[in-house]
C-alpha cells in the first residue's frame, strides 16, 4: 500500500509541475536507457552461450553437436514458456503491432523478460533467427508497462511503444536515424513534432548505453574503398529485381512452413520435426547457426569462408563451381532454417536472417558477374546494397533499408545505389505479396490497423459507448392510438416494438404512419403488430466499429438497432458515430 501512496503523490506532483510534453521527454530518456540495457543483456547472454558451446570447434571439420544444439535450445525456451510463464510469448514486432491494433497498447508484464530469456536460448543454441525482434518486443513491453503504471493515455502509451522500438533498433545497430525511420515506417508511429523529439531522445540514450557496455555494433563499420560509379547503375537495378524475388521466396517460404507447423497439434512433434530439420541444416551449413552476424561481416569484407568452414565442404573451397552452388544452397536453406526455427517453437526475429540473405545475395551476384567477366564490380558494395534490398523487400521498409545500411557503412557514398535497389526490390515484392511477414497474419485476421489510420481511429471506439437508449417503446398488441400518444411525448422518429419480456419484435418509423396517424377511426382497429417492420440491418454490441461504419455506409440508414441475442439494447446513430470519429481523429492528429 505504501508504494501506491508514493506513486499517487508522484503523479499528483507531476500533474502540477511537469506538463505532458516535458514528462514524455523524461520518460523517453528513461525508456531509452532501459531498452539499451535490455539489448546489452540479450546480446551478451547469447554471445556467452555460443562461446561456451562452440569455442572449441575446429574450422576445418564438421561437428556433430550441431545436430542436437538447436533442438535443445528450443526445448529450454518451450519449457520456460509452458512451466514458468504459462502464457503466450509473441514473436517480436508482430506482437507490438497487435498490441497497438487490438489491446490499446497494453503488453503483459512477463514480456519484459520472457522474450529475452526464450530468444537467448533459442539463438544461443543455434536457432537461425535474430534478436532484434525480441529486443523490440522487450522494449515495447517496458514502454507499455511504464505507461500503464503512470496512468498515461492511449496516445502517450502508443508513443512510448514507438519510442522504445526505435531505442531497441538504435541500441543494436548504433543507428539512431535508421531507428527513427524504422519506428515511423514499420511500427507506423506518426512523425509529428510531438513524437520526433522523444524518438530522438530515446534513440540517442539507447545508443550511448549500448556503446558504454557493448562498444561494437553487431555489424562492423564497412570501409568503402570505391563509391558509387555511374556505370554500375544497370547492375544495381538487376540486383534490386533479384533482391525482390529472394524477398518473395523468403516470405512465401515463411508463410508455407508456418501453415504446415500450425497443423501439428502436439508441441513435442513440432519440436522434434523442426529441431531435426534445423540440426541437419546447420550441420551441413554452420553459417546458419544463430543470428549469423559473423558470416554477414565476413561477406561484407568479401570473405566467403563461412560457406564451407566447419562443414563437409571445406575440401571444395577452391572450386568456384561448388562455391556458387553453396551460395545458392545457403540462400535457399536460410529461409527454411529461419522458418522451421519458428515452427519448432523458437522465439526470435527475422531482421538478422534478412540481413544474412541480403549480404549473401549481393555477394553471390557480384562474384557471378565478375567470374564470367560481364563486369568489374566491388563485391563488398554489392553485399551492402543487397542487405538494403532484402530489408526493403521482406520488411516492406525501403526507407529503413536505405538509412540503416547508409549509417552502418559510416557514410553515404552508396546512398544512390541503395535508393535504386531498395525501391526496385520493394516494387518487385509488392507485385507478388501484399503484406510483409510482420503484418500478413494480422491482416488476415483483420487486426492490422497500424498501417490504416481510419481503422486505427475506429478501433478506439466501441459500440457500447455509442448506444442511445432514449427511444420510447411500444408493445405489439397495442394500437395506433397508443402509438400516437407516445409520438406526442417523444423527440424521436423511430419506435422499437418489444414484447412483455423485452424481446425485440420490430420497429415503427414515423414516416411510415404519418399518413394515417390523424385518422382517428383507425386508432383502435390498427394494431402495432400490423404496421411494424423488421429491420434488415442490425448491430451486435460485440461488433467492431469498422463493421458498424460499413453498415451505415452501405445501408444509408441514419439509425440502426442494437440487439444482443434478440434482446433490445438501443440504437446507434450515424451522426453520433461520425461525430465521435471526427473528435478522435482530431485528438490523435493534434501535436
Amino acid at each position: 500500500m505504501k508504494k501506491y501512496k508514493v506513486l499517487k503523490r508522484f503523479l499528483i506532483w507531476r500533474l502540477r509541475h511537469v506538463n505532458d510534453r516535458q514528462f514524455m521527454l523524461i520518460m523517453s530518456a528513461v525508456a531509452g536507457f532501459l531498452v539499451g540495457l535490455a539489448a546489452v543483456i540479450i546480446k551478451n547472454s547469447v554471445h556467452f552461450i555460443q562461446q561456451f558451446l562452440t569455442s572449441n570447434f575446429t574450422t576445418e571439420y564438421e561437428n556433430y553437436r550441431y545436430l542436437a544444439f538447436p533442438a535443445i535450445g528450443i526445448l529450454i525456451a518451450l519449457l520456460f514458456i509452458k512451466l514458468v510463464i504459462r502464457q503466450h510469448v509473441g514473436h517480436g514486432i508482430p506482437s507490438v503491432l497487435f498490441a497497438i491494433s487490438k489491446t490499446n497498447g497494453k503488453i503483459k508484464r512477463h514480456n519484459i523478460f520472457s522474450s529475452i530469456i526464450t530468444s537467448t536460448f533459442t539463438v544461443g543454441f543455434g536457432g537461425s533467427v535474430g534478436l532484434e525482434g525480441p529486443t523490440v518486443a522487450t522494449g515495447a513491453a517496458i514502454g507499455s508497462n511504464i505507461g500503464r503504471l503512470l496512468h498515461l493515455n492511449y496516445k502517450q502509451i502508443t508513443l512510448l511503444l514507438g519510442v522504445t522500438c526505435a531505442a531497441a533498433m538504435a541500441a543494436i545497430f548504433k543507428s539512431p536515424i535508421a531507428a527513427i525511420v524504422f519506428a515511423t515506417e514499420i511500427i507506423m508511429i506518426n512523425l509529428t513534432m510531438a513524437s520526433v523529439v522523444p524518438l530522438l531522445v530515446a534513440s540517442a540514450v539507447a545508443v550511448l548505453t549500448s556503446y558504454f557496455f557493448l562498444d561494437q555494433a553487431v555489424l562492423y563499420p564497412s570501409i568503402i574503398t570505391e563509391g558509387f560509379l555511374l556505370k554500375d547503375i544497370p547492375y544495381y537495378i538487376l540486383l534490386g529485381i533479384l533482391a525482390g524475388l529472394v524477398s518473395v521466396y523468403f516470405t512465401k517460404m515463411y508463410i508455407f512452413v508456418e501453415s504446415k507447423f500450425s497443423k501439428i497439434e502436439s508441441w513435442v512433434k513440432r519440436l522434434i520435426i523442426g529441431g531435426t530439420i534445423l540440426g541437419v541444416l546447420i550441420f551441413f551449413f554452420p553459417a546458419l547457426y544463430g543470428e549469423g552476424y559473423g558470416a554477414i561481416n565476413s561477406a561484407l569484407g568479401g570473405d566467403i569462408s563461412s560457406l564451407y568452414s566447419n562443414s563437409i565442404f571445406d575440401a571444395y573451397k577452391d572450386n568456384m563451381v561448388i562455391i556458387f552452388i553453396l551460395f545458392i544452397l545457403i540462400i535457399f536453406f536460410k529461409a527454411v532454417a529461419t522458418s522451421v526455427t519458428f515452427g519448432a517453437g523458437g522465439i526470435g526475429g527475422i531482421f538478422a536472417p534478412t540481413l544474412f540473405l541480403g549480404a549473401f545475395t549481393g555477394l553471390f551476384y557480384a562474384q557471378l558477374i565478375n567470374y564470367f567477366g560481364i563486369g568489374s564490380l566491388v563485391e563488398s558494395n554489392f553485399a551492402l546494397v543487397g542487405m538494403g534490398g532484402l530489408i526493403a523487400g521482406v520488411l516492406h521498409g525501403p526507407l529503413t533499408a536505405i538509412f540503416l545500411i547508409a549509417e552502418i557503412t559510416g557514410g553515404y557514398k552508396l546512398f544512390v545505389p541503395l535508393m535504386i535497389t531498395a525501391t526496385i526490390s520493394y516494387a518487385t515484392i509488392k507485385i507478388f505479396v501484399k503484406n510483409s511477414v510482420y503484418t500478413y497474419q494480422l491482416a488476415k485476421r483483420g487486426h492490422l490497423i497500424t498501417h490504416h489510420k481510419d481503422r486505427a481511429v475506429l478501433s478506439m471506439m466501441s459500440v457500447g459507448k455509442l448506444i442511445e437508449r432514449d427511444f420510447l417503446t411500444v408493445l405489439p398488441e397495442e394500437t395506433l392510438g397508443d402509438l400516437v400518444k407516445i409520438i406526442s411525448e417523444s423527440k424521436r422518429n423511430i419506435y422499437p416494438v418489444l414484447d412483455k419480456e423485452g424481446k425485440f419484435k420490430g420497429i415503427i418509423r414515423l414516416d411510415d404512419v404519418r399518413h394515417i396517424m390523424f385518422e382517428t377511426e383507425l386508432y383502435q382497429k390498427t394494431s402495432i403488430a400490423s404496421i411494424m417492420v423488421t429491420p434488415i440491418v442490425t448491430i451486435d454490441p460485440e461488433e467492431s466499429m469498422e463493421n458498424v461504419a460499413k453498415k451505415f455506409m452501405e445501408s444509408g440508414k441514419f439509425n440502426i438497432v442494437v440487439l444482443k441475442d434478440g434482446e433490445y439494447l438501443g440504437f446507434i446513430s450515424r451522426a453520433k458515430v461520425f461525430s465521435k470519429y471526427r473528435s478522435l481523429q482530431k485528438y490523435f492528429s493534434d501535436d
